[in-house]
């Protein structure tokens, strides 16, 4: 089973919820990594103890998680996707691989949870997020953007 079918089996689980799913996704994104919170415009001056069940956040990782759909349902054909997103984040947010790394982890964690993505599926969206990271990073050097 390729990395796609197994990360996709899960997806609907994910896609009945994306604001729930996504609000847990920056919550823990923030909690555990407080430094990011700023890298988040909309969030950035809620309170930490405020940021589980804040629906801006939900709302911000509902857009998060719609984005990585839309990019996993492209299989590997992503980058008319992945190059403005990479764009806005290089340009206006100035946004590091390295939190693309960390986020990545923070999605596997709550998809395990939240969906049953089991160990194999995690290796999978490991391995398909590390092309989508070093993909990002080929559009960064095209735009000039040390990251």
């Amino acid at each position: 089973m390729s990395d796609f079918d197994l990360v996709l089996k899960f997806w609907d689980a994910i896609e009945a919820d994306y604001t729930a799913i996504g609000g847990e996704v920056l919550t823990r994104l923030f909690k555990d990594h407080p430094d990011t919170q700023k890298l988040f415009p909309k969030c950035a001056n809620i309170p930490p103890s405020e940021v589980a069940g804040n629906v801006t956040v939900a709302a911000h990782g509902a857009i998060v998680l719609r984005k990585l759909g839309e990019l996993l349902k492209a299989r590997g054909d992503h980058a008319s996707i992945l190059k403005p997103l990479a764009t806005t984040h290089a340009n206006i947010h100035k946004i590091s691989l390295n939190n693309f790394t960390l986020l990545t982890e923070v999605i596997v964690k709550v998809f395990a949870e939240k969906a049953g993505l089991g160990a194999d599926g995690q290796v999978a969206l490991r391995n398909l997020m590390g092309v989508v990271v070093a993909d990002i990073g080929g559009f960064y050097k095209e735009l000039g953007f040390q990251a």
